[in-house]
């Protein structure tokens, strides 16, 4: 089922998202063991960050969405980089189960979940995937920094005023970025029978207004997008908040909690 993040959303998500620094895909490769023989399932891909890199060092990737938008961009996105062992589905983490009869006797590598986890149930998920991922495969959840308004530095402070006034409501989702967040699926892949550990990488990002604008733009659904004509206006309105406390400069730290299935 669609969650809202189609449409207009998707060219900013496509646009405006962080991409993974190439030491993530060293990390997966490592702790995974994944090789030209592997199927990679990439799980809320979106329009592909996760799932157009990995390919290179696969034999193929599962890119699964439930936003048909989202997989129309992924796959055009491909495309245009010539990636060719990427398979685009429509579904959400209830539809992993059916997997194994497109799969057949392969079991995936990895599955990778890239700041997707709190659209989904942990728990059966994990359960689910832990019977599709071969020994010494697994789960890898992804967390790609905090949101562009929940971090610690006075750009980002001013940016959550802009959007609290603008929205009129409080700003608390982490989008599963919370130490809480992460300690509740760690539970949850140990209890599942895999072998749990956590790898970060850190890095700097440095952001105009452009940026930030389409970052928000990116995060919200179509039915809370500013209409076209209101745009401007919620940009200047960054702009007059933001600009006192430039340059924007993120210092984004990369969660990797891996979780291994027992050899």
């Amino acid at each position: 089922m669609s969650l809202g993040f189609g449409g207009e959303v998707t060219e900013f998500y496509h646009r405006f998202r962080r991409g993974y620094p190439p030491a993530v895909f060293g990390i997966l490769t490592e702790v995974f063991g994944l090789s030209a023989a592997d199927v990679v399932l990439d799980l809320g891909c979106g329009t592909g960050q996760l799932a157009r890199p990995i390919a290179a060092g696969v034999r193929a990737v599962l890119g699964m969405d439930p936003e048909p938008d989202m997989l129309v961009r992924a796959r055009r996105a491909a495309l245009d980089e010539n990636i060719r062992n990427v398979t685009w589905l429509l579904g959400g983490d209830t539809d992993v189960p059916a997997l194994g009869t497109l799969l057949g006797d392969d079991r995936l590598g990895v599955t990778t979940i890239g700041q997707a986890l709190h659209w989904m149930e942990p728990a059966p998920l994990f359960r689910a995937l832990r019977s599709l991922s071969r020994p010494g495969g697994g789960v890898a959840v992804v967390t790609n920094g905090e949101p562009l308004w929940l971090q610690d530095s006075p750009w980002s402070r001013a940016l959550r005023e802009v959007l609290e006034s603008w929205l009129g409501r409080r700003l608390t989702r982490t989008c599963g970025t919370d130490e809480a967040s992460h300690a509740r699926y760690r539970a949850e892949l140990v209890k599942a029978g895999y072998r749990v550990d956590v790898r970060t990488v850190e890095y700097t990002g440095h952001l105009d207004v452009d940026d930030v604008v389409g970052g928000v733009f990116s995060a919200m659904s179509v039915d809370r997008l500013p209409a076209p004509e209101l745009r401007a206006e919620f940009a200047d309105r960054v702009r007059e908040a933001l600009t006192p406390h430039a340059p924007f400069v993120e210092s984004v730290r990369v969660r990797l909690l891996t979780g291994r299935v027992p050899r």
